[in-house]
């Protein structure tokens, strides 16, 4: 039988698969069109070039893949800053430790992918211990400044004293020493923090990258979820208006964004996690009840050790412990635990605990001169109602 955590794990995986395989269908029926619109369009400009220029189509091909290889050493035919000079490279390096990884600036030599892969390795670690770190404390300031909002409410309605300061008493601090934001209102100020600053990027990079202010919204999210597609990469043309500004602003907006989209995922799969839980919890409690239907049709004409207790009075907790792990267990021959017995037999013990008190508090009985003409004597305890039995027997008869 899986245990809690594989079934969630299952569950999660499943449910990967299917959010991949509903995109992957939603974004085949979206772009693929296009690319053969675009394909056929460029099959039509490569004939009647080679038509106009008297080229054969191998010879223009094989141009054509030389200026690939050109392209990924980045040479481009506009004119753009050259990739490795120490800015470019600081930029490549920014990419690796944040794994955004654009591809626009790829190590070409042997000891260039050696070193970046021990300097990826170290540095990634780094970067990720850094996102975890900025997510603990904002957090805390998330939280501090809920917690004093909701302080301010429990003033208004009256719940705390309108003079009552920290420094001065502790009751305050004690009424909410356990409170906590939800991560619901945690998730939603996150949101809107990443979308603040998404905006505030394309609007920068609107006007100076001369993208338009959708794509500038779409290159905030690749970057700072750190997709990094490469298609669009700011900061690469050789010359900008305030130049060193718009870099200092390009590596701020990357930093404040990352690091504000990293914390939301990480909520998001706090949410997701809950989310995954209520499901197996759900499929767990149709599950048991179908189970218990199932044992409580076969065993209705059978006789249980212990009092026969109404399903009226049984909660969800009693109900899951009584029938599925105390019966079974009797019903394997299992010796019965002491757990077991009490939460079988509370009737019992409550009437024998009340004919304790009342026989060590004086038994109130018309019969006590009926007993001492039969030689029982009242006693206190087991012994005391094993005699009062005996003495109602011989009464009676």
């Amino acid at each position: 039988r899986l245990n809690a955590d594989n079934a969630r794990f299952l569950l999660l995986a499943v449910l990967i698969v299917l959010y991949m395989l509903c995109g992957a269908a939603v974004f085949s029926a979206i772009e693929l069109p296009t690319e053969r619109e675009a394909k056929e369009r460029w099959e039509e400009r490569l004939e009647n070039f080679t038509r106009r220029h008297n080229l054969s189509r191998a010879e223009l091909r094989h141009f054509l893949r030389e200026y690939e290889e050109a392209s990924v050493a980045g040479i481009r035919v506009d004119d753009i800053r050259p990739r490795w000079d120490f800015t470019g490279a600081f930029y490549f390096v920014g990419t690796v430790v944040s794994t955004i990884g654009f591809g626009m600036t790829t190590p070409a030599t042997v000891g260039g992918k050696i070193f970046l892969i021990f300097y990826g390795l170290i540095g990634c670690a780094g970067t990720i211990l850094f996102f975890n770190l900025f997510l603990e404390r904002l957090i805390t300031v998330i939280a501090y400044v809920m917690k004093s909002c909701h302080e301010r409410q429990l003033r208004r309605k009256g719940v705390l004293p309108h003079n009552s300061r920290r420094g001065s008493g502790t009751s305050e601090v004690d009424s909410l020493a356990g409170w906590k934001p939800s991560v619901y209102y945690v998730m939603l100020i996150l949101c809107v923090a990443s979308l603040i600053i998404s905006c505030c990027a394309s609007a920068m990079y609107t006007p100076i990258e001369g993208w338009s202010y959708f794509d500038s919204l779409y290159f905030c999210f690749v970057a700072f979820s750190t997709i990094g597609f490469g298609d669009l990469v700011s900061s690469q043309n050789i010359r900008y208006e305030s130049q060193g500004l718009y870099r200092f602003g390009n590596f701020v907006f990357i930093l404040m964004g990352v690091c504000c989209i990293y914390s939301l995922f990480n909520v998001i799969s706090i949410v997701i996690k809950q989310s995954i839980n209520w499901i197996l919890k759900k499929l767990a409690c149709k599950c048991c009840h179908r189970c218990q239907r199932r044992l409580f049709r076969s065993r209705r004409n059978v006789v249980m050790p212990g009092n026969v207790r109404s399903r009226r009075n049984i909660s969800i907790e009693t109900d899951v412990v009584n029938e599925s792990d105390t019966d079974g267990r009797r019903l394997s021959g299992e010796m019965i635990s002491m757990k077991d017995f009490l939460a079988s037999n509370k009737v019992s013990l409550a009437i024998m605990q009340k004919q304790l008190s009342e026989t060590a508090n004086g038994y109130p009985r018309q019969m006590s001169s009926n007993l001492k003409q039969n030689g029982f004597s009242g006693g206190v305890g087991a012994l005391a109602i094993m005699n009062n039995r005996l003495a109602e027997t011989s009464v009676d008869r």
